[in-house]
């Protein structure tokens, strides 16, 4: 029986392939990078990113056809997931370039960082057509590394004083994931999925009850702290990882800057 992920992604691929004539957008090709491509997707949790490469130009109507294709699938259950980059080939080897992106039910442009880029490379799921390597050139390790090291200083560290974010499960979550997975990159020169930064944080010195509550919560299903209020634990937990970020993330930059 199919899952409703692949059911979806099968819907979404028909569709595009379909755009050929007067919208001028047929895909060259269709890649899964994340979870969906590195083995740690949650099927409800995880998104499911997407990069296609069309053959475009991405004219007017191109893009009006890109919008009415994500407008039809509205009502699955995981559209909402859903994301994914338009590149086309004479743009997709410009890192700094902005692309056509559908997310969160708008249409916007964003670029394509380095660590998209080297995920599709290393592991990049081909769902259509030709592969990465055929149309992306190389991810050289410092520039990954450099990419990740600012964007701890420049997102990461000014967020982890922002007190008030870190009462929500995604920022620690996310905040300490990243952590783990920039330290891994900058040390190692490669990336690992959320599941192998979670391995990764007890020995960086990360708070043993907060990595216990992301791995209840994110792989077992469970809730917060045994045995502790909610809100109380959550206040807990903000000033545990906060206290914790704000120095790790100091120490990588300064390490590698």
């Amino acid at each position: 029986m199919t899952s409703p992920t692949e059911g979806l992604l099968d819907r979404f691929r028909t569709g595009l392939t379909g755009l050929t004539g007067p919208a001028g957008a047929a895909p060259l090709a269709l890649w899964a990078h994340g979870s969906l491509a590195g083995g740690d997707y949650q099927e409800g949790r995880s998104d499911l990113d997407l990069v296609a490469v069309l053959a475009g130009p991405l004219a007017p109507r191109a893009v009006w056809a890109l919008a009415r294709l994500h407008a039809r699938l509205r009502g699955e259950p995981l559209a909402p997931l859903l994301h994914c980059t338009y590149l086309t080939p004479a743009a997709a080897a410009d890192p700094g370039r902005r692309h056509l992106t559908w997310a969160h039910g708008e249409l916007f442009r964003r670029p394509v960082t380095p660590v998209t880029r080297r995920e599709l490379l290393d592991f990049g799921r081909v769902l259509h057509g030709e592969p990465p390597g055929a149309l992306l050139p190389p991810v050289p390790d410092r520039e990954l590394g450099e990419f990740v090291v600012r964007d701890q200083r420049d997102f990461w560290r000014p967020a982890v004083d922002r007190a008030h974010l870190w009462s929500q499960d995604v920022w620690v979550d996310l905040g300490l994931l990243t952590f783990a997975r920039a330290t891994v990159t900058v040390r190692d020169g490669r990336l690992v999925s959320k599941r192998r930064a979670l391995d990764e944080l007890p020995a960086l010195g990360a708070p043993e009850e907060v990595v216990a509550d992301i791995e209840r919560r994110r792989y077992d299903g469970g809730g917060g702290a045994a045995g502790t209020a909610d809100g109380d634990w959550r206040t807990r937990r903000a000033r545990l990882t906060r206290g914790f970020l704000g120095p790790a993330i100091d120490g990588l930059v300064a390490a590698h800057t």
